[in-house]
């Protein structure tokens, strides 16, 4: 096991409905929310957010012992675009993914949402504000909050997924393998999302800080500073009598 995407009859019928029920209400509050966060310079942000989290998902990385893993885009989402907006970029993923290509069950969608953009955002994004409380008021700090989050998300999504198997869970696997091989797997892969969401989040900061959700008002935008009696080229202006 190296994905956290649930295929239609993994999960049975009740928990499902459950999981579904969770997830609407998710997405419902994240819909109220996100009219907070989105404006019209970051809504392009969101677009592009949410192509990148889709196509990162489609590209494996081998972890360990013939597994692989990939993205999951909720901490990275979360940050630069606010989390309910994050929410919903990675929900919207998750239904393209499994229309178009079933990856992941139509069943299985509430599950999905739910341990991959709702928990995955909810731990990151809480994370990611709790450091940034206690660490300097830094780009580095930014970046090194938001590969800490990143890393911790990943395996919080597959324990969350866990517990939604032994609950509901159909397959003859015992709930210990699955524990052991689910969030063993995905503290590697928690590493390399987290490699991903810094190098992101580094990046969009290098040059505008300002569209970076989690960072603001935590970093001075870049000034053009210029000396008193000088003019914008650095030369000092003539005097005026």
């Amino acid at each position: 096991m190296g994905d956290v995407h649930v295929p239609d009859g993994f999960i049975d019928a009740p928990v499902s409905v459950a999981t579904g029920a969770v997830a609407v209400a998710g997405v419902a509050v994240a819909l109220r929310g996100a009219r907070r966060e989105l404006d019209d310079r970051t809504a392009p942000l969101a677009g592009l957010t949410a192509a990148f989290v889709f196509a990162a998902q489609m590209l494996n990385f081998p972890v360990a012992s013939g597994t692989s893993g990939h993205l999951l885009g909720g901490t990275l989402a979360a940050i630069l675009v606010g989390p309910y907006t994050g929410v919903l970029c990675v929900s919207v993923v998750l239904l393209m993914q499994a229309l178009l290509f079933a990856d992941g069950g139509l069943t299985a969608l509430g599950t999905n949402v739910t341990t991959m953009a709702l928990v995955t955002v909810a731990v990151g994004y809480g994370l990611f504000r709790l450091l940034l409380r206690v660490l300097p008021k830094t780009r580095a700090s930014v970046s090194v909050s938001a590969f800490a989050a990143a890393v911790v998300s990943v395996p919080a999504a597959a324990l969350a997924f866990t517990a939604v198997y032994a609950v509901g869970g159909t397959a003859d696997v015992s709930i210990g393998k699955v524990a052991a091989a689910m969030i063993g797997v995905h503290v590697l892969i928690g590493i390399g999302e987290a490699l991903i969401t810094a190098v992101t989040v580094s990046s969009v900061l290098a040059v505008r800080p300002d569209l970076v959700y989690g960072a603001r008002g935590l970093l001075k935008p870049l000034e053009l500073r210029t000396g008193a009696g000088q003019g914008a080229d650095g030369r000092a202006e003539p005097s005026r009598a």
